[in-house]
């Protein structure tokens, strides 16, 4: 017996997923490839601590205003 005309419609569903894993793939690929290439976010940003800190090593702010904008950023 003939059925669904000799199974030609498995080879179809396969190749689909096939090129469909292949362009997955590369998808995957180009995106990692991608992120191995930028800098770490945590070299390139400072964080608002980081800069209050440093304003207050430098003189910038009293302690009266580094305590409160501290507690301000901890909250």
């Amino acid at each position: 017996m003939h059925w669904f005309g000799d199974g030609m419609w498995f080879g179809w569903i396969f190749m689909v997923l096939f090129w469909g894993l292949i362009i997955v793939g590369i998808v995957a690929l180009v995106r990692w490839i991608m992120t191995q290439n930028r800098p770490p976010k945590s070299h390139t940003e400072e964080s608002a601590l980081d800069i209050l800190k440093k304003r207050y090593a430098k003189g910038e702010i009293s302690k009266e205003d580094y305590e409160e904008k501290r507690k301000q950023l901890l909250s």
